[in-house]
């Protein structure tokens, strides 16, 4: 516990002091302060390996296109947040628009052209959104997606909401999607983090313009599927290590 309380203490401060001392980014090119953002998601998942002894593992990183593309991850816990970032060339998150509000955050994200998702505001929001993904997929960024929308316990059923469907239909590029099993070691609404290795694992891309039903069921198929097997790796690892047995 005391590795994790160091790590948490370290991880909120330096996150200060990268924002703080890298305001004046804020007035230059946003290409800047994205190698700044992707700096800050490296040493972070170095303080991470360091401290706590959880490192990263990243499969099939050359399934991703070489331009835009759009992104669907599972998402278990804080940890994607950061540690994702490094993985892409240029990458624009869909966020809400309640993040944009917060001082520092909301301009970086700002600056970062990350895209502002409103749920509660109906067709209009929508459009808006839809107007600047194109414009981002024109840049030819990746754009990442959290299909079920927040944070999911490992193991937990699937719960993917239409909005990535309405993305995959309005962009027509490939969606690739990305299994993980962060919350093995960074479980949600906890300070624990434990040691480990935080496994990252592209699937095959899934080609624009399929009809919607086949698009999700492939999407989920994929996803949940490399999910389990890597949850289930972890564990097997876990229980390994605490029974004295290398794997």
């Amino acid at each position: 516990m005391a590795r994790s309380l160091l790590f948490n203490l370290l991880f909120y401060v330096t996150t200060a002091l990268f924002v703080v001392l890298g305001s004046p980014l804020l007035f230059g090119p946003r290409r800047w302060a994205m190698a700044a953002l992707a700096v800050h998601g490296r040493f972070e998942l170095w303080l991470l390996k360091v401290i706590v002894g959880l490192k990263l593992e990243v499969r099939g990183h050359e399934k991703l296109p070489g331009g835009a593309c759009l992104v669907a991850s599972k998402h278990q816990s804080a940890w994607e947040t950061f540690g994702l970032i490094p993985l892409f060339r240029d990458p624009a998150l869909l966020m809400k628009r309640e993040l944009f509000w917060i001082p520092f955050h909301g301009w970086f994200s700002r600056k970062f052209e990350m895209i502002p998702v409103d749920r509660d505001k109906g067709p209009s929001a929508l459009r808006a959104m839809l107007r600047e993904t194109k414009k981002r997929v024109a840049q030819g960024r990746e754009i990442i997606i959290f299909p079920e929308g927040t944070r999911k316990p490992p193991g937990a059923p699937p719960d993917y909401k239409t909005g990535i469907v309405l993305l995959y239909e309005a962009l027509g590029i490939p969606c690739v999607p990305v299994a993980l099993n962060s919350g093995v070691f960074w479980p949600r609404r906890s300070l624990m983090r434990r040691p480990g290795t935080v496994v990252v694992e592209f699937l095959d891309p899934i080609p624009p313009c399929l009809p919607k039903a086949e698009f999700m069921a492939r999407l989920t198929s994929a996803i949940e599927t490399a999910s389990s097997r890597l949850l289930a790796e972890a564990r097997a690892k876990e229980s390994a290590s605490m029974h004295g047995v290398n794997l």
